[in-house]
């Protein structure tokens, strides 16, 4: 573990406005995680999950504190810096799994790639290794319809961390997902964790499975962390 952060936040809070109601969706959250964590954020529907991860993202500002990232104040940030940092530092999960329907399993991960216009013989080594690694070389020429839920996640985990992230975010990645596979799937990212040496931080509403794999966990209520 290195001393510095990959991503920080201090005495963070965001307010959002509706009509004339201020809702305090975050308060007073700190947090750090360092290359190799798996930090599983816990809590019901409505405690601020996604806020956070949106926060440590840069895909919102606070409204009060800061996150930090790569050691850069979020903030500080210009709007095309900050996706140029999305693009290249951070790898994003979904619980709806988000592939291109027309696009088979390899030309989703590949996509990233093409974006940010890597030589074509890379393209295909880091995107096959990728599928390897999930489990689904054999299933790369398939569309999404033609993969189980287990296998497109696993598909868009591969697209994640295809374009070598430091961070990978992943909001409620076993949503969709029966019990098995969501134990599945959490295995597969500590496995990445290990092999990629990248920092996965997941929102997820499984209190148990969580336990079973993450190096590190805190639960959300009320906006506010409570352990």
């Amino acid at each position: 573990m290195t001393a510095t952060p990959l991503v920080s936040a201090q005495s963070l809070e965001r307010v959002f406005t509706l009509g004339s109601a201020r809702v305090r969706a975050l308060h007073d959250v700190d947090v750090a995680v360092y290359a190799g964590d798996l930090l599983v954020i816990t809590g019901p529907s409505g405690s601020g999950k996604t806020t956070l991860l949106n926060l440590l993202a840069g895909l919102d500002m606070p409204t009060s504190g800061t996150v930090h990232l790569d050691g850069q104040d979020l903030a500080s940030l210009s709007e095309w810096e900050l996706a140029q940092l999305r693009r290249r530092r951070i790898g994003f999960v979904f619980q709806s799994f988000g592939l291109l329907p027309l696009l088979s399993a390899y030309e989703n991960v590949d996509l990233p790639l093409r974006i940010a216009e890597w030589g074509r013989r890379e393209r295909a080594h880091r995107t096959e290794e990728c599928l390897d690694l999930v489990g689904l070389r054999d299933r790369m020429g398939h569309r999404p319809y033609e993969l189980s839920g287990g296998e497109q996640q696993r598909v868009a985990v591969a697209r994640a961390m295809v374009h070598r992230p430091a961070l990978i975010l992943a909001d409620e990645p076993t949503g969709e997902l029966d019990s098995s596979t969501g134990t599945a799937i959490f295995s597969l990212l500590t496995s990445i964790v290990e092999q990629e040496h990248v920092a996965i931080i997941v929102a997820s509403h499984d209190v148990t499975v969580a336990g079973r794999f993450a190096t590190l966990t805190r639960e959300l209520r009320d906006g506010t962390f409570v352990t």
